[in-house]
């Protein structure tokens, strides 16, 4: 089954269930994949859906932050309850190893040596981990590695 026809089957359940928070969770969601279905003008592939369910929760992840910096705690505590919920649909998060010995492999395979170089690498190693990592924390680890070989 599909993540989009999984989402849908989900959101019925929730429905049935009157579990209010998961049923919001998961209408954002796949209003999200719709939009960016409109504005490509075609059905999104599962790795197109990913990409999108990925830009969600680091919306949320976003939230949660600066509401933590305002002092709104229960908004925080929402957020990261969407959150916990999307992350239910996508790909298990790579750990920081992981992460940085695919930067290592990427890095050696392109020949980068510098931090000149980093936009190269990033090309190669982010189509990889996409969904699988968040981009922020990729390039902070290429970024150390690359500047450590100067």
């Amino acid at each position: 089954m599909g993540l989009k026809k999984k989402l849908e089957k989900d959101l019925r359940e929730a429905l049935r269930n009157k579990d209010e928070r998961r049923k919001a969770t998961i209408r954002l969601a796949l209003a999200a994949i719709k939009n960016a279905e409109i504005s490509k003008g075609k059905e999104l592939d599962e790795s197109e859906v990913i990409g999108v369910l990925s830009k969600e929760a680091k919306l949320r992840r976003e939230s949660a932050e600066q509401f933590a910096e305002g002092g709104r705690d229960d908004l925080v505590a929402q957020e990261e309850e969407d959150l916990s919920i999307l992350m239910e649909y996508l790909p298990a998060q790579l750990s920081q190893g992981e992460i940085e010995a695919r930067a290592r492999e990427v890095i050696e395979e392109v020949g980068a040596t510098d931090l000149a170089q980093m936009g190269d690498v990033m090309r190669v190693l982010m189509p990889q981990l996409k969904g699988k990592a968040d981009g922020q924390v990729v390039s902070d680890t290429v970024k150390g590695i690359l500047s450590k070989t100067q």
